[in-house]
């Protein structure tokens, strides 16, 4: 693996204290999260003191009210620096979206007296969250959940299974969405549920191909006690907090994507103009030249359309259509520069001795997560013409 630091992207942003803001978490991602990222996740070890660190330095709550411990940072910003902690690596990119997307319920629809008791230790306080929505039976179909949350005096007991969930097992709080009304999506409500709250355990983490060192797993709930005052909005409002949020996180996921895609191109193009053949870099051949250029060309579209829905949701307009195709495109680009980095190393991107094997690894998931690419595919379809007729 080649030691040459990759050249900083040439962002556009719109401050001085975003551009210092960005500076610093190249710096941190250089110093403290790149160099052991190859390692770490061959053996599978989740950076909780990464995690620790970048709470210390304000940076898991960038877009959230600094009333409340957040750094006030624009989406726009707060995207850029997730694209470039997942360069660097992504478990830590994606488990910092994955952690804003746990705040996200009681930051937009928690009451006053909620946010003052929670938000400032979940945004600034070292905890580390996770978002519990997907189950077993209901991945896509996620209205169809069973996890059931029943009303006992002041308390809701939760019972069920949720799969699928970053951070599981070694999250401090979850925001749980549970059934406590009829079928479909008006009988779902949220809670915030500590992690060590009795009755509540972890599977194993599941095996995968990519992110080992970020844990998967179920949870099940077992009789958890929650008292009222965790409850995030009101009864039969869960499903609205849910889709909101989904939105959002559908934009770090695009970022994520675009910072692998750049990790991968920063590497191919590294290798391509180091590696001779024929007594020239092999860069030097256009059939190359033309793979590094539409490479690039798909990065720099990707965090164009990210970028674009990014400031639509900081002025406050509607943006779920533009964070769908955020997410579809920037994750199917990530799969395709990936993929091409590979093929511009040869044998040697096939091996564990260089990073690009790791991040098509990675890349693959980015299409599954918060929303399949055909999910993204439906949402965008219905906007264009409007619901499907049967």
């Amino acid at each position: 693996m080649t030691d040459r630091a990759p050249q900083p992207v040439d962002r556009q942003l719109p401050t001085e204290e975003s551009r210092d803001l960005l500076a610093l978490v190249r710096e941190i991602a250089q110093r403290e999260i790149r160099p052991m990222a190859a390692d770490e996740e061959d053996a599978g070890k989740f950076p909780r003191a990464i995690f620790t660190l970048l709470s210390e330095a304000g940076l898991l709550g960038l877009p959230y009210a600094g009333e409340h411990g957040g750094g006030e940072q624009p989406y726009e910003v707060y995207l850029q620096v997730l694209e470039e902690l997942a360069a660097a690596r992504l478990t830590v990119g994606l488990g910092v979206s994955v952690h804003s997307l746990a705040c996200h319920g009681l930051a937009g629809y928690g009451t006053e007296e909620q946010q003052k008791a929670h938000l400032p230790a979940m945004l600034g306080g070292g905890l580390l969250g996770a978002y519990c929505l997907s189950e077993p039976a209901s991945g896509s179909d996620a209205a169809s959940l069973t996890t059931k949350a029943v009303r006992e005096g002041d308390d809701w007991i939760i019972t069920g299974t949720k799969a699928w969930i970053t951070h599981g097992g070694v999250a401090d709080f979850y925001t749980v969405l549970a059934r406590t009304g009829g079928e479909g999506p008006k009988g779902i409500t949220a809670f915030l549920v500590p992690g060590d709250a009795q009755g509540l355990t972890a599977a194993v983490p599941e095996k995968k191909m990519g992110m080992k060192g970020s844990p998967t797993a179920q949870l099940h709930f077992d009789g958890v006690r929650v008292p009222d005052t965790r409850r995030i909005g009101e009864e039969g409002q869960g499903f609205t907090i849910a889709l909101a949020a989904l939105d959002a996180g559908r934009l770090g996921i695009a970022a994520c994507a675009v910072g692998v895609a750049q990790a991968a191109l920063d590497e191919a193009l590294t290798y391509a103009l180091d590696r001779k053949q024929f007594g020239h870099p092999i860069a030097d051949f256009q059939g190359l030249r033309f793979m590094l250029a539409d490479m690039a060309t798909k990065i720099e579209a990707g965090r164009a359309l990210y970028l674009a829905a990014a400031r639509l949701r900081d002025a406050g307009k509607p943006f779920s259509r533009q964070a769908a195709m955020a997410k579809l495109f920037c994750t199917d680009a990530a799969m395709a520069v990936t993929t091409d980095a590979v093929q511009i190393l040869g044998g040697y991107g096939y091996t564990a001795d260089f990073p690009v094997e790791r991040l098509m690894r990675e890349a693959k998931v980015l299409q599954i997560v918060e929303g399949t690419n055909q999910i993204q595919r439906m949402v965008i379809a219905r906007h264009l013409a409007g619901p499907e007729s049967h």
